[in-house]
């Protein structure tokens, strides 16, 4: 590919790790959108499930577990998210399902940790600034979006 050895050069001088190439990046948009409504239709029947069981503590403790009712949805795709694309796959069901994965800019790994801040800051920019925030993954290198920015992460295509 004409101008890929430029492409290695000037990103182990901007800081950027030659392990990323096009070719781990082709298609990640497209990839990551329909990763997120998988990973969604998921957690919406996680929810459910455990909507159910909520229900049957919150009769055991006399309402009390109902009052897990309004954090239920955050805590299941906290705790989804965080085991998942905080494992050793790097990936959630949806990402393998599609085959991409997240690593650090370095290529490491990221904890579990990371990958719940990752979908905070996913959450927040999304609902505060709108869906508008795709828009930044066109105009950034590597497209990435603004969690990964901030957290110096990046999605790679897992089969190539």
């Amino acid at each position: 590919m004409p101008g890929y050895e430029y492409d290695l050069q000037r990103s182990a001088t901007a800081g950027y790790d030659a392990h990323v190439t096009p070719e781990r990046l082709d298609g990640v948009r497209s990839r990551r959108i329909l990763a997120f409504i998988f990973d969604y239709v998921i957690v919406g029947i996680l929810c459910v499930l455990a909507g159910f069981v909520v229900f049957f503590l919150g009769i055991l403790t006399f309402g009390l577990g109902w009052l897990l009712f309004p954090v239920l949805w955050l805590a299941v795709a906290l705790f989804y998210v965080g085991s998942t694309m905080g494992g050793p796959s790097q990936a959630t069901p949806g990402m393998k399902f599609f085959s991409i994965r997240i690593e650090r800019d370095d290529g490491s790994t990221i904890d579990g940790m990371t990958a719940i801040v990752h979908a905070v800051i996913f959450w927040v920019a999304h609902i505060t600034f709108t869906p508008l925030m795709l828009v930044i993954s066109l105009f950034s290198p590597r497209k990435k979006l603004i969690q990964d920015i901030l957290l110096g992460t990046v999605i790679v295509r897992s089969d190539r």
